[in-house]
């Protein structure tokens, strides 16, 4: 990408002021959209411009998951897009480990009760010491997660998409030997991208190999987990248990069986609270800016081929 001394950078839809921030730390300044070499979006694709100008070379999407930008036909090859991948990571990092954490010290029905039952929940509650848990889709999440699990005495067995070694994983495996790690590890973390390959990733198959004590977490999109076959594992007690922060389908419907099922933790999709988001975001501008202004490399750019 070539060399801008001060980027133009068209920040939409609306003003926003840890956003404006990021620009000008990045050493980028705020242009209208008729005059920018860059825009920053900070809301969903229903509010994005119907066509960009020509002079536009770089958009940042506000998001870490894209699909929705990708299947509206917004992202093109005109031009450089980059998603927020990565700048939430330590925040979904935190939920997940909390997750996992409530399920393998079965926290699920103790915090429900009203009275001592400690005969009947002190067998169910296990540790993360001497675990191994699969981390599935290790990028920015995944790797903030391994030195918090690292913390509990877990072992990680990480799987990305070229297979390439993740620093602090026991061992990685590339996304095609994906189907090995069910039988393999203690737990499991989904934190992959939402495409039509990694589609109910999660399916029966997968569950019929994983241990009966085995606990899944999903803090990337519900449609990687086959939603009617985890309720029948979950009711058959195939597996521990499920905590899920996002579903399929979402919202997760009133009266939907993992609502109420013991064995299952439910957490609205607030893994990265709106309230934090766009100073995350900021950073993660702030950095880019600078980037497209020295003509290097973005940060987590967006691959329209694979979804991504």
């Amino acid at each position: 990408m070539p060399n801008t001394a001060t980027p133009r950078i068209h920040l939409g839809p609306n003003p926003d002021a840890a956003l404006i921030r990021g620009i000008e730390r990045g050493g980028g300044v705020l242009a209208p959209l008729d005059d920018a070499e860059a825009v920053v979006w900070a809301q969903g694709p229903d509010t994005f411009p119907a066509e960009l100008p020509d002079s536009v070379r770089w958009v940042q999407l506000p998001s870490a998951g894209v699909e929705p930008w990708i299947s509206a036909g917004i992202v093109d090859t005109d031009r450089a897009w980059t998603s927020a991948a990565g700048a939430y990571a330590g925040n979904v990092a935190e939920h997940g480990v909390l997750l996992l954490l409530a399920g393998v010290r079965a926290l699920t029905e103790q915090v429900r009760a009203t009275s001592w039952r400690k005969a009947e929940f002190d067998p169910q509650v296990g540790t993360l010491r001497g675990a191994r848990v699969a981390i599935v889709g290790c990028g920015g999440i995944g790797r903030a997660m391994i030195p918090l699990l690292a913390a509990f005495g877990a072992d990680v067995l990480a799987v990305t998409r070229s297979g390439t070694p993740v620093p602090g994983a026991s061992e990685t495996l590339p996304a095609d030997r994906t189907s090995e790690i069910w039988s393999r590890a203690d737990h499991f973390v989904i934190a992959a991208p939402a495409t039509s390959a990694t589609a109910h990733l999660v399916d029966e198959a997968a569950l019929a190999q994983m241990k009966s004590t085995a606990w899944i977490v999903n803090v990337a999109r519900g449609s990687l987990i086959d939603t009617e076959g985890l309720v029948r594992a979950l009711r058959a007690g195939s597996i521990g248990g499920a905590a899920l922060d996002v579903t399929d389908p979402e919202p997760l419907p009133d009266g939907h069986p993992l609502w109420t099922l013991p064995n299952a933790i439910i957490t609205p999709h607030v893994a990265n609270p709106a309230t934090g988001l766009t100073g995350l975001l900021a950073d993660h501008v702030a950095t880019n800016v600078e980037r497209f202004a020295a003509g290097a490399p973005l940060l987590a750019p967006i691959d329209p081929a694979r979804g991504y």
